[in-house]
């Protein structure tokens, strides 16, 4: 749905853009493929789709508007209205980048590699290069093993997410809970995307809740879907959701945890140990930063982790193992 909506705005910004004299919505009615299907041509007289397409065709010149494309109306000798673009009204300026910004760019372009907006993002810098952007020069182009930015995103559920995120549009899909056997319908108007630790998080209102919730790509099961309709409540600051994911991930510790943990094992626990102590047998016991959502990472870690206090902290993790249990 999404993608049928950008085609029709780039196809009716095309035809504005190209054309020499103002046109009518008649002639832009027969002249866009997606208006055709829907509404038919409409030069066989009053139908009842006229007011659907004049609704659809309102809301997608204002929706052109609101993306920066200056839309005239002029009014000819017959008192008809008709619509153009001029090019010389919407062209932009020239792209001036220094290297630096060039290498900015280039960087962010290798980031998303291993994602769907590869293409896009690959594209995007193809253009920016033939407009005359310079090359950036990568010291670590030549060196095997260099350590380069990605984003892995393997989750079926990350675009159309985006999308909805993007369009503001409410979503609906399965959610299985880390210490719970079944997954739940969950009714969601989506915020943000937002990455910690190798795993994407969706910030956003749970209407059942009536409250701000964060949930984990990876436990989403089946297709996202979409919804009608606008949105209930107000989408607050991204840095208000960012602090949300952050705390629900656990990167806002308010106490310490002790672990014991096996050796060679669980570096990612080891970079963020206050201290290490070696206790022999092939195990180490560590103090670490303890924060919602600290016992959902522990459980990744299987059998290389055993929780020695708090006492809550080990209790949370045994229920989520129990509930792993009982799903498999």
């Amino acid at each position: 749905m999404a993608i049928a909506k950008a085609e029709r705005l780039m196809n009716l910004a095309l035809c504005l853009l190209g054309t020499r004299r103002p046109l009518s919505k008649r002639e832009l009615r027969g002249s866009i493929e997606a208006y055709v299907e829907a509404f038919g041509p409409g030069d066989g007289g009053p139908s009842p789709a006229d007011d659907s397409f004049n609704r659809m065709f309102e809301r997608d010149k204002d929706d052109l508007r609101e993306l920066g494309l200056v839309i005239e109306t002029v009014e000819n000798l017959d008192g008809e209205t008709g619509y153009l673009a001029r090019r010389d009204s919407n062209r932009l300026p020239p792209i001036q980048l220094d290297a630096e910004e060039a290498a900015a760019l280039g960087l962010a372009a290798k980031v998303w590699q291993q994602a769907r907006l590869a293409g896009a993002a690959s594209g995007a810098l193809q253009k920016l290069r033939a407009a005359g952007m310079p090359e950036a020069e990568d010291p670590y182009d030549d060196r095997p093993g260099a350590l380069e930015p990605r984003i892995p995103v393997r989750e079926a559920a990350f675009e159309p997410l985006m999308l909805a995120c993007r369009d503001r549009r409410p979503v609906v899909f399965e959610y299985r809970k880390s210490n719970a056997a079944r997954a739940e319908t969950r009714h969601v108007e989506p915020w943000t995307l937002e990455c910690w630790r190798g795993h994407w998080y969706l910030a956003g209102w749970d209407r059942d809740r009536g409250a701000e919730r964060v949930f984990r790509l990876s436990r989403i099961t089946g297709k996202v879907r979409s919804r009608a309709g606008a949105f209930t409540a107000p989408v607050p600051d991204v840095s208000t959701v960012r602090e949300a994911v952050e705390r629900w991930a656990g990167e806002s510790a308010t106490r310490t945890a002790l672990i014991r943990l096996r050796a060679d094992c669980g570096y990612p626990l080891r970079a963020r140990a206050l201290s290490v102590r070696e206790c022999g047998d092939g195990w180490d016991e560590l103090e670490i930063p303890y924060g919602h959502g600290l016992d959902a990472w522990l459980v990744e870690f299987g059998p290389d982790v055993v929780v020695q206090g708090p006492a809550d902290l080990r209790a949370d993790v045994v229920d989520r193992l129990r509930a792993v249990a009982k799903g498999s």
